[in-house]
């Protein structure tokens, strides 16, 4: 088969500017053999890209050359212009064939290889990190160059070197001072090592922590605009989270209010597709106003539970309808056929004359939305989304919400009803047109981390809006991976066109547990339950650090790296440390094993210092704090038979923000007897006088069981103050 057809078939169109008279390319390098987009994106460089693996290390030594190591995702832009500028550059693909053996990795297959060079990026550039990441290291993988994105040449977008620049040099000092390049990165590696991991703490952190991390939050929040700090701006939810969780035990209204005030800009500016529900990655200025435009499942997953918590707390129906676009979002258009989540979209997209352009998918201008809605609807959008001829980002118009729904309808000389109605149906028809339109690429693979997360937010979803379908979403996705995603006993990190790679890691197993437990809680199916408990069995064997404390970040049989990282801060994604304590919390709930809440306190321990002097770069970890130090609330809801009579308990719940509490709902007979070996708290609770009973309990111990769901409301809505 032509390579051009391969690749198409692996569901990827190569693009590449050198190609044959027939329109077929010129290279094909060993990159066309794998299932990444990102690593397909790079098959028909000119660059003789190997993957990451033992061919590529061997040839290094063969050669006696060093490793070019260049890391990116498939919807990163700058990496769409590093490629563009330096790895298509015939020049410049010569010179790395001639003096390097260059390896391309996914980082969202290969994040342990990813967190452990961006370790030393970081250290070997004295700044900060970011994709793509470029690393230049010896045969036997120690690194003693680092950066990100460099233009191709001397003064290209300013730049003092350029990337053809600094290969030279590297390649000049490695055939003529290698020695002090091998001392460069033998310090590097020590230090790397050095860092992984940190040292247990003397003791638990208690509620001084959360007062300090609301302080740091107060002394860096925009109370104009919502967010933290200077732009760019990033949508945290772990910081929601830790918001919420902070005015629930301490009713701090300048709590409550940072986290709604961010929460209502994000969902108003152009960060939040107003067209097609979803955010994008995160805003470029101050304002939430010009996004960088790319989507990803982990982003959104996040921010739909974000909103869907602050509902409960606010019983604001905005932030309900936020979550249930963003939600719809994804199972409209990164959703498999066979019910796995796609990971992300691209920034850039195709225009009209063929070129890529970032955002053009996403834009408009006002002849265009006089075209598609007519001249009545144009003016509301104009009006509402604020549309102007010069446009806000590059002649175009990003849409927002230019002004309250009030406003704006007082100025159309209409009632709010109306103009919702209205927009609702031009946002329809605009949607339509841009349906029509050739779109960004789309990254197809399925990650089990990220599918975990999105598990959870649908899982909620279904609880919070009462919505059942997307409880089918989350039970498809959790069947997928466990159909799809494991070989043999084995957990895999990723999936594409039916083929599973890749050893799972620490997030994979955290997140999707997390997810098993939220799907376990809305549908009351065992089988959820006994998956979770499977997967924090394999942390426990495989991760778990027995002298220190604390999860590793990958598996004590995985591939062996300069360091084994156990990660504790929260990035763009949750800790996987943290997800794994508050599971750990959680599952103790359900069973009474001792065992679960002895490994939560010691990772509490291990961390607990970061908690101490930096709370907010661990928010995730706060919220296992906040759970170890709550009352948890133990559930379990009893019928006569299967479901019969839930329906005004799970409505109690639906509306009570509850974020420490493990629910269990079952029925007499079988099912509680089946039940009853996984959750010892079911035994003896029945439905009395054969109605459906609530029963309340706090450390095991429970409250008068009641039948009246007014009742149950009350029991649930006692909250214990934070305390040392």
């Amino acid at each position: 088969m032509h390579h051009a057809l391969a690749i198409k078939e692996k569901g990827y169109t190569p693009h590449t500017r050198h190609l044959n008279t027939d329109g077929s390319p010129v290279y094909t390098n060993r990159l066309i053999l794998e299932t990444s987009p990102y690593l397909l994106q790079h098959a028909h460089n000119p660059v003789n890209w190997y993957a990451w693996g033992d061919d590529a290390f061997e040839a290094a030594k063969r050669l006696d050359r060093p490793i070019l190591l260049s890391v990116g995702y498939s919807t990163c832009h700058w990496c769409h212009v590093m490629e563009r500028e330096s790895f298509e550059d015939q020049e410049i693909a010569s010179f790395i064939n001639s003096h390097f053996i260059p390896i391309k990795v996914d980082r969202e297959e290969r994040p342990d290889i990813d967190a452990v060079y961006m370790d030393a990026v970081r250290m070997l550039s004295g700044g900060g990190g970011g994709w793509p990441m470029t690393v230049i290291m010896t045969a036997d993988r120690r690194p003693f160059f680092g950066g990100t994105y460099f233009p191709a040449r001397d003064g290209d977008r300013g730049a003092h070197s350029g990337f053809l620049t600094i290969l030279r040099y590297f390649a000049d000092q490695y055939a003529n001072n290698r020695q002090a390049l091998l001392d460069r990165a033998k310090e590097t590696t020590q230090r790397i090592e050095a860092s992984a991991g940190p040292q247990p703490a003397a003791g638990i952190p208690g509620s001084k922590a959360f007062d300090l991390g609301v302080r740091q939050l107060q002394g860096n929040f925009d109370a104009t605009d919502g967010g933290f700090g200077h732009a760019p701006k990033f949508p945290r939810s772990v910081i929601i989270d830790f918001l919420l969780r902070y005015y629930r035990r301490t009713g701090d209204q300048r709590a409550l209010d940072m986290a709604t005030v961010t929460l209502e800009r994000m969902a108003a500016g152009g960060i939040h597709d107003q067209i097609g529900g979803g955010f994008h990655r995160y805003s470029t200025d101050s304002k939430w106003l010009v996004p960088h435009f790319e989507k990803m499942l982990y982003d959104n997953a996040q921010l739909a539970e974000a909103y869907l918590e602050a509902y409960q707390v606010t019983d604001r129906s905005d932030f309900a309808e936020v979550a249930r676009t963003t939600l719809d979002y994804v199972l409209r258009e990164m959703t498999d056929p066979e019910g796995g989540f796609y990971s992300a979209t691209d920034a850039d997209s195709p225009t009209p004359d063929g070129k890529q352009q970032e955002g053009w998918f996403f834009t408009w201008t006002p002849a265009e939305i006089l075209a598609v809605v007519g001249e009545k609807r144009a003016r509301i959008i104009d009006e509402t989304y604020g549309v102007s001829e010069a446009g806000n980002f590059e002649g175009r118009n990003i849409l927002y919400v230019a002004q309250p729904l009030p406003e704006a309808a007082k100025a159309l000389g209409m009632s709010v009803e109306d103009l919702s109605s209205q927009l609702r149906k031009a946002r329809e028809q605009l949607y339509r047109a841009r349906e029509l339109r050739p779109p960004p690429h789309k990254d197809t693979k399925v990650i089990t981390a990220w599918n975990g997360l999105m598990i959870s937010a649908l899982s909620k979803g279904a609880r919070i809006l009462g919505e059942p379908r997307y409880a089918e979403a989350a039970r498809r996705a959790a069947v997928f991976i466990k159909t799809n995603m494991k070989t043999g006993d084995r957990l895999r990190r990723s999936w594409r066109e039916g083929e599973a790679k890749h050893d799972a890691v620490l997030d994979d197993y955290a997140f999707l547990a997390a997810g098993l437990l939220d799907l376990y809680e809305t549908t009351h199916e065992t089988r959820w339950l006994s998956e979770a408990i499977a997967l924090h069995i394999e942390l426990r064997d495989k991760f778990w650090d027995r002298k220190a404390g604390g999860f590793y970040f990958t598996a004590s049989d995985a591939e062996a790296l300069l360091s084994r990282e156990k990660p504790y801060y929260d990035g763009a994604e949750p800790s996987g440390n943290a997800v794994a304590a508050i599971n750990l919390l959680r599952l103790y709930e359900f069973t009474t094993n001792e065992g679960y809440r002895d490994m939560a306190e010691q990772a509490l321990k291990t961390f607990g210092r970061y908690m101490e002097r930096a709370p907010t770069a661990v928010p995730q970890m706060m919220g296992a704090l906040d759970f170890y130090l709550d009352e948890a609330k133990e559930i379990v809801i009893v019928s006569k038979s299967p479901g019969e009579g839930v329906k005004p308990f799970m409505k109690s719940l639906a509306e009570r923000y509850l974020p420490n509490c493990a629910v269990v709902v079952t029925s007499e007979g079988k099912q509680a007897e089946q039940l009853e070996h996984l959750v010892p708290l079911v035994e003896g609770k029945v439905a009395i006088d054969g109605d459906t009973t609530a029963y309340v309990c706090e450390k095991h111990v429970c409250k008068l069981p009641t039948k009246d769901p007014e009742v149950f409301a009350g029991q649930i809505a006692t909250v214990s103050p934070l305390s040392n």
